[in-house]
């Protein structure tokens, strides 16, 4: 068509489609789920697919995804929202901080919001644990941007790198990663990234912007806690890290045990996300519920009220699912994926790019894991020895680069640092790049070894 071969039209296709996706977000500020749809629709449209075929390829993609990621948002959600009505999260960080001093205030915090961070969406972990910041920085002295940076590089890196997080998980789908073995990577790599990300150059840049928080938003987080009895911190941290434990037990299960074998298989359905987070879910019913003297209707009240935030997401991810599925139907995929081969580009390198790229460009983490996969699947078969574990971790290490205006995160931030939009481009910015680059350069070092 156009003069040109197949492939080629594809590939332009594939280009002007995402490029009209970015300005459908962006420019005419289209909402994502129904920019996703229509981009869905358009390339297949465009790139020949018979018209039958659209619907059913976009309905598998959606159905696909959701039918697991759906289920880990949900109960996800309510874990979080248990840990936060019982205390937990203040639990963690106060004990954190009682462990690591004054002097050290930032490394707890950072601590403290990797853990918490673990079952958490960013938005959550980060109104949980605000209050902290500003607590902290009143009572030691200590600058907000120092003890806050500390806490974004932590919250940010386990949403990025760690399952049970949204964007890890909907990536372990697409190149049919092992969720076990991400998991440890991920760990490996996000924790040594936020501690240079966090307290390294939260330290630094403090020094230039130190921070100055509305006396508003003091008044109304920084109050004094009510005198009530919190969970323990080994109670707490058993039913957070719950998920993680028993995903990584199936992990060692399924190397160390034959196939078939009568242990194996239980591991493999009680390690599963979808198992090990109910589990971890009916656990903190009793430990940050009934044992703290919460009452059973008030339970499935907060049970309730906690699934509302995610529709919009859940939506997002499911329409992103079905573009991913417009991007293999089509074909456009497989050319993505010769190209990459005869280029001799690292697979990983390509991950990385490809969804810092869109995340630059529409300002989405999710969006951008959910495409940047969609494209490079295709390489995974084409490249003998392939990694897909690391590359679930470059993807997305590329979703959390150079947030910035076109991100809700980036705002979310400067109201609550009180910050000018400058101030937050050298602070938020710049600590989400570090993060991103710094990501990148340990999974490149650890796929030297794995």
């Amino acid at each position: 068509m156009f003069g040109m071969s197949h492939e080629s039209y594809l590939l332009l296709d594939a280009v002007v489609t995402i490029i009209g996706l970015i300005f459908l977000i962006t420019k005419f500020k289209v909402h994502p789920f129904i920019a996703l749809i229509i981009a869905a629709g358009f390339l297949g449209l465009t790139s020949g697919m018979p018209v039958d075929k659209i619907i059913k390829a976009f309905q598998d993609g959606f159905g696909g995804v959701l039918g697991f990621v759906g289920i880990i948002l949900a109960l996800g959600t309510m874990l979080g929202k248990m840990m936060a009505e019982s205390g937990g999260a203040d639990q963690i960080a106060q004990t954190l901080i009682r462990a690591f001093g004054k002097e050290r205030v930032q490394w707890a915090m950072m601590f403290a919001a990797f853990l918490v961070g673990i079952p958490l969406f960013f938005e959550i972990g980060f109104v949980l644990l605000i209050p902290l910041v500003f607590i902290v920085a009143r009572r030691t002295g200590v600058s907000l941007i120092k003890i806050g940076i500390p806490l974004l590089a932590g919250l940010s890196a386990v949403h990025g790198l760690v399952p049970p997080h949204p964007g890890p998980l909907l990536a372990i789908g697409v190149f049919g990663a092992d969720i076990g073995k991400t998991i440890l990577y991920g760990l490996i790599v996000a924790l040594p990234t936020a501690i240079i990300a966090g307290p390294i150059f939260g330290t630094f840049i403090a020094k230039y912007i130190p921070g100055n928080p509305s006396q508003e938003l003091v008044d109304q987080l920084a109050r004094e806690p009510e005198n009530k009895t919190l969970p323990s911190f080994s109670i707490t941290l058993i039913t957070v890290l719950l998920p993680v434990f028993l995903m990584l037990l199936k992990t060692f299960a399924d190397i160390a045990l034959a196939d078939g074998h009568v242990v194996r298989n239980w591991m493999d359905m009680i390690g599963h996300p979808i198992s090990a987070l109910l589990l971890a879910l009916l656990l903190s019913l009793y430990t940050f519920g009934h044992r703290q003297g919460i009452h059973s209707k008030q339970i499935l009240k907060l049970l309730d009220a906690s699934l509302a935030p995610t529709a919009a997401i859940i939506l997002i991810i499911g329409a992103g699912g079905g573009f991913k599925q417009m991007l293999v139907t089509s074909g456009v995929g497989d050319v993505i994926g010769h190209m990459a081969v005869n280029a001799q580009i690292n697979p990983i390198l390509l991950a990385w790019l490809v969804a810092a790229v869109i995340r630059i460009a529409t300002g989405s983490a999710t969006v951008a894991t959910i495409t940047g996969a969609g494209i490079v699947v295709p390489v995974v078969g084409m490249i003998p020895g392939v990694n897909r574990e690391l590359l679930v971790l470059a993807t997305g290490a590329g979703s959390l680069i150079l947030s910035h205006v076109n991100d809700a995160g980036f705002w979310l931030v400067k109201q609550y640092f009180n910050m000018t939009v400058a101030e937050t481009f050298k602070t938020w910015t710049a600590m989400e790049t570090i993060l991103s680059v710094v990501a990148l350069i340990f999974i490149m070092l650890l796929s030297l070894v794995v």
